[in-house]
């Protein structure tokens, strides 16, 4: 069963006397183990295609399901939690908590899950290890350059053990050294686990390293 699947899904944005038409008719399926690219302009609904898939915003019409399960169908409280186990997400603006450290920022969400502290432990070094950052483990993010927040954020992202990663614009906000190393740590991440990457772009860099790419224009998708 594909990962996620989407079924004529519309969104639209706004009142009566003026609407948005963020999405329309848009029907999708993702496998396990893809790394599936999203491009297109700004505008063109690729980030509120990532919302949907990524629970954090509703279809207005159509159907979504993530692994298995359709969230429309879960109260708030049972979402959440379905969201941190089975979602992982990367930004462009990295998204890392001012006040906490790396390992800090690593670990809140297994301390949302409720996971222990040994596990919580081993868990984020051993993630802070594989992106290479477990010498900054206790550096604040305003210490850390671009590049390395996102190494961080992705560590964020990967340390509940999501079987989705939805990654919009990660390489947006750095050069393009930084921005290529940041992908290759992606692919890595997608070939030796088999974690489901979606990625949303306007970058020709970011899309050749997808396994798959559709475009989206106007809120339509053209594989």
């Amino acid at each position: 069963m594909p990962i996620v699947q989407i079924q004529t899904v519309d969104k639209s944005y706004g009142g009566s006397m003026v609407t948005v038409q963020a999405l329309s008719g848009v029907s999708l399926e993702v496998e396990a183990g893809e790394m599936l690219c999203v491009m297109g302009t700004s505008g063109s609904g690729k980030s509120t295609l990532l919302n949907i898939m990524g629970t954090i915003d509703t279809p207005t019409k159509g159907r979504v399901w993530i692994a298995g399960q359709e969230p429309s169908t879960l109260p708030d409280t049972a979402l959440s939690r379905f969201r941190n186990q089975t979602i992982g997400f990367v930004f462009q603006s990295f998204n890392l908590i001012p006040v906490l450290t790396a390992f800090e920022n690593v670990a809140y969400p297994l301390l949302l899950a409720g996971e222990n502290r040994a596990t919580r432990t081993q868990r984020v070094m051993d993630l802070l290890h594989q992106v290479g950052m477990a010498d900054w483990a206790r550096s604040y993010p305003n210490c850390l350059s671009g590049g390395q927040q996102q190494r961080v954020a992705i560590a964020r992202a990967l340390v509940a053990r999501p079987k989705l990663v939805m990654a919009d614009e990660p390489t947006a906000s750095l050069d393009h050294q930084t921005g290529t190393q940041i992908l290759d740590l992606i692919q890595q991440i997608n070939t030796t686990y088999q974690t489901t990457f979606v990625l949303a772009t306007h970058d020709p860099l970011v899309a050749s390293y997808a396994t798959r790419l559709i475009r989206m224009d106007s809120g339509r998708m053209v594989e």
